[in-house]
């Protein structure tokens, strides 16, 4: 016999370790609830707010992926990738900023010309 066990013990456990492996996961999937019904319980309010944002949220979603895809296609880490295309967005975001700055500026510019003019 091995260790000593008589081999109705070896079935117990085989019958309890199997109840721990299945019972659980199952347990869990029971009693976890789905997408669907978590929506449902969202107050009215909450439920307006999710729909109006899940385009956005699809997009941007969607952005990610490709972008992932994109990344994917190199032979740099992902991560190094990320943050090379972090710094490039951070510095698009700049040059669109000073770039309304001027135009703002030039525009205020030609109003006080313009105003100047008219006295």
């Amino acid at each position: 016999m091995l260790w000593g066990l008589r081999p109705m013990a070896y079935v117990k456990m085989a019958a309890v370790t199997a109840l721990f492996l299945g019972g659980g996961p199952a347990l869990v999937l029971y009693l976890q609830p789905t997408p669907e019904e978590l929506f449902e319980r969202y107050s009215p309010e909450l439920k307006r707010k999710s729909l109006e944002e899940r385009p956005r949220r699809l997009k941007e979603y969607q952005e990610f992926l490709d972008e992932l895809k994109e990344f994917s296609k190199s032979d740099k880490p992902i991560w190094v990738l990320q943050e090379e295309a972090a710094k490039k967005k951070k510095k698009e975001a700049l040059r669109q900023e000073r770039r309304k700055i001027r135009q703002e500026a030039r525009r205020r510019a030609s109003m006080l010309q313009e105003q100047l003019e008219g006295q």
